[in-house]
């Protein structure tokens, strides 16, 4: 097996049983395949392994990922959110789904677990990656390498497990399509973001499985490749420099904190962000403190020298995201000496809602199921992303910087061409982040060069993108009925 193999089937399979891919798929992959021990991951050369990816379409035809159907007793999608609700904060529940009602693309944003379930009945070539798992737009972006360039990819984790490659690629694709329709777009104008974004994918995969491995580990979507794409190149420069004007945590410094007795402290603006109430706060602090400590002595020698010049200074819970809200999450405020702010979150690590289709983590520990994805997706990762457990509490935690140098999309602003040429660079991310984790001359050789494949994502978006907004519907009557607490103030 080569070593590229070795890595996921360690990813994905250490110390459990689980299969890489669930044979409850309707793709009909042999059980050798799913368990990567056939000649896939067994002969090194690059023609051999294409070969035997175009040989899949025998099994999974790619017109084959242009359908979605509701399937016969397919769960209530009401009962599948609720589910994920029973280890939340229960007061900050109502602002998950107040934040879903926005809009069907909203909605979709947190339902990572829902699609799951809807694509275990889908097709798939049974090839594993290090999959995002909740692989929608707005989870990518801007962001600075530790040299301060900027570059864009994924950037969200919490969901990540090796799977299929094909749900990340339907994922992201039907996001397109919601996201246009929700800004006004034609139905052929959305449909053609999700073509777009399957091709990009398709041809920069077919380009990365050409090359070394080592030239595939190294690679990275810069600025200037974003300007080549976009059609306001004057628009996305100017957000570029303004990001790169300031260090992200003084940016945030300035928005969320105040002087109160003489002391720097985080500023409460409820319920987003807030100190625990009094009776509690003693035990919140020993809690951030103790779990501070056993954090910083997990990080490698340098980077913990880097950290002893900082000192924890303040703490608060912070609601964030969407599918995130009401997960333990903590902002934590560092200040240098010489007044310099570090801000790190701490953010509670849960089990990825793919395990319950594929199979379990090979890691006990969540934080670092989500840290290792991190880093084997990206680039370039945060050089304070760690992992650890509160000693009280025992919940699982993973940590980086709360921003720094961050472009988000601001995807609601987006006109047709704009959308588009964004679709194309989140389909050339994902090409990388499969390539870096998988084995892209195998999925390149299953893809192949003709458009099939794109047409049929093209198709399964539009679907999909239908069954999401019967399942918004589903949310708002449950909401009018009161099954569903929700508080659309926040």
């Amino acid at each position: 097996m080569h070593s590229r193999g070795k890595n996921l089937e360690h990813l994905a399979d250490a110390g459990s049983p689980a299969p890489l891919i669930s044979l409850r798929s309707t793709g009909g992959v042999d059980n050798d395949l799913v368990n990567g021990s056939n000649v896939l991951s067994k002969l090194n050369a690059r023609e051999v392994r294409e070969q035997a990816g175009r040989a899949l379409r025998e099994k999974v035809g790619r017109a084959a990922h242009s359908f979605w159907k509701h399937p016969e007793g397919r769960q209530d999608p009401i009962t599948t959110l609720q589910a994920a609700d029973i280890d939340r904060i229960p007061e900050l529940v109502p602002i998950r789904y107040g934040r879903m009602l926005q809009s069907p693309f909203a909605f979709y944003r947190g339902t990572a677990a829902i699609m799951a379930a809807d694509l275990v009945a889908t097709p798939s070539t049974g090839i594993p990656v290090q999959a995002c798992g909740d692989c929608h737009l707005a989870n990518f972006g801007g962001f600075a390498t530790p040299e301060r360039n900027i570059i864009f990819d994924i950037n969200d984790f919490d969901e990540t497990l090796v799977g299929p490659w094909e749900w990340d690629v339907k994922r992201l694709a039907t996001s397109f399509v919601l996201a246009a329709r929700v800004n006004g777009h034609t139905e052929s104008a959305a449909r053609e973001t999700a073509i777009a974004c399957a091709h990009a994918y398709r041809k920069h995969l077919a380009r990365y499985s050409k090359m070394h491995p080592i030239d595939v580990w190294y690679s990275h979507i810069t600025a200037e490749n974003l300007f080549d794409l976009a059609h306001e190149r004057g628009r996305m420069k100017k957000r570029v420099k303004e990001a790169n004007r300031q260090h992200g945590s003084e940016v945030e410094m300035l928005k969320i904190t105040n002087v109160v007795g003489g002391k720097l402290r985080i500023h409460d603006m409820p319920p987003l962000i807030f100190h625990p109430k009094a009776a509690s706060a003693s035990e919140f602090d020993e809690t951030v403190r103790e779990t501070f400590r056993a954090y910083s002595a997990s990080l490698s020698d340098e980077r913990k020298t880097l950290l002893e010049w900082y000192e924890l200074v303040d703490a608060a819970m912070k609601v964030v995201g969407v599918g995130s809200v009401g997960r333990h999450c903590w902002i934590v405020l560092l200040m240098s000496a010489s007044n310099d702010p570090l801000f790190l979150q701490f953010k509670e690590a849960a089990p990825s809602c793919l395990e319950a289709y594929i199979g379990k983590s090979g890691f006990s520990h969540h934080g670092q199921r989500v840290v290792m994805g991190q880093r084997l997706i990206q680039p370039a990762s945060d050089m304070f992303l760690g992992w650890v457990t509160a000693s009280v509490s025992g919940r699982q935690y993973y940590v980086r910087q709360l921003r720094d140098v961050k472009i988000k999309p601001l995807v609601e602003q987006f006109d047709t061409e704009l959308l588009l040429s964004y679709a194309e660079a989140c389909g050339w991310a994902l090409a990388l982040a499969h390539a870096r984790s998988g084995d892209p001359a195998a999925i390149s050789g299953y893809l192949g060069s003709s458009d099939e494949f794109d047409e049929a994502i093209g198709k399964f978006s539009a679907f999909y993108a239908d069954q999401t907004e019967k399942d918004f519907a589903a949310l708002k009557t449950a909401v009018h009925r009161g099954r569903i607490p929700a508080d659309l103030e926040n």
